[in-house]
C-alpha cells in the first residue's frame, strides 16, 4: 500500500471538492430548521458523509468490475441530481411560500435526507475512475477520508445555516428551497460545460 503525503493530500482535496454540494444542502437544511439539535446535525452530516464515501467506492467497483455498464449510466448522473434536488427544493419553496406548515412539521425528514444524500453524492461515482488504480484498502481509506472531510464541512454548513435561519425566521424555508434548486441546476449546467 502506497500511503504517501500525496495520497492523503489528494484524498482530502477530493473530499473538499465533493463536499461542496452537500455543504450547500446542509446550509439550506440549517436555514430550514434553525432549532436543529446537535444530535440531528450529526445525523445529517453523517448521512452526507456516508453517501460521499459510498459513491466513490461504488464507482471504484464499477470501474474495476463493470466498466461498460457505468459508462452507459454516466450521462444520466446530472439529470438525476437535477430532478432530485429540484423536487426537494420545490417542496421546501412551496412550504415556505404557503407558510404555517413549517411550524407543524419542522425540518428535513429521513426520507428527504436520504434523497438529498444521493442527489449530492451521485456525481462522486465518477471519482471511482480517478481512484481506479488504487488497491481495495487504498480506495477504502480514500473513501473514509472523503467521508471525514464531508462530515466536518456539512456540520459547519448546518451551524452557519442555523445561525442565519434564526435571523431570517419565516423566509428560511423559501431560501433553503431556492438554494437546493440552484444546486441542482448548477450540477446539471456544469456537466454540460
Amino acid at each position: 500500500m502506497n500511503l504517501s503525503f500525496a495520497f492523503f493530500f489528494n484524498s482530502i482535496l477530493l473530499g473538499v471538492g465533493l463536499a461542496m454540494d452537500a455543504f450547500s444542502v446542509s446550509l439550506a437544511n440549517g436555514l430550514n430548521e434553525p432549532g436543529m439539535s446537535r444530535r440531528k446535525m450529526c445525523l445529517v452530516a453523517g448521512v452526507f458523509a456516508g453517501f460521499q464515501a459510498l459513491m466513490p467506492m461504488a464507482g471504484w467497483l464499477c470501474v474495476t468490475l463493470l466498466v461498460e455498464l457505468f459508462s452507459a449510466f454516466e450521462p444520466f448522473i446530472p439529470w438525476i441530481a437535477l430532478i432530485l434536488l429540484c423536487f426537494i427544493g420545490g417542496k421546501m419553496l412551496l412550504e415556505g411560500i404557503r407558510g404555517g406548515e413549517a411550524e407543524e412539521k419542522p425540518g428535513v425528514g429521513l426520507a428527504a435526507l436520504l434523497v438529498q444524500g444521493v442527489a449530492t453524492s451521485i456525481d462522486a461515482l465518477s471519482v471511482g475512475f480517478t481512484i481506479a488504480h488504487y488497491r481495495v484498502l487504498e480506495a477504502l481509506l480514500c473513501a473514509l477520508i472523503i467521508a471525514a472531510v464531508t462530515f466536518v464541512i456539512c456540520f459547519a454548513g448546518l451551524q452557519i445555516g442555523k445561525k442565519a435561519g434564526t435571523r431570517l425566521a419565516g423566509k428560511a424555508g423559501t431560501l433553503g428551497g431556492a438554494i437546493l434548486i440552484f444546486i441542482g441546476i448548477e450540477i446539471f449546467v456544469s456537466s454540460l460545460l
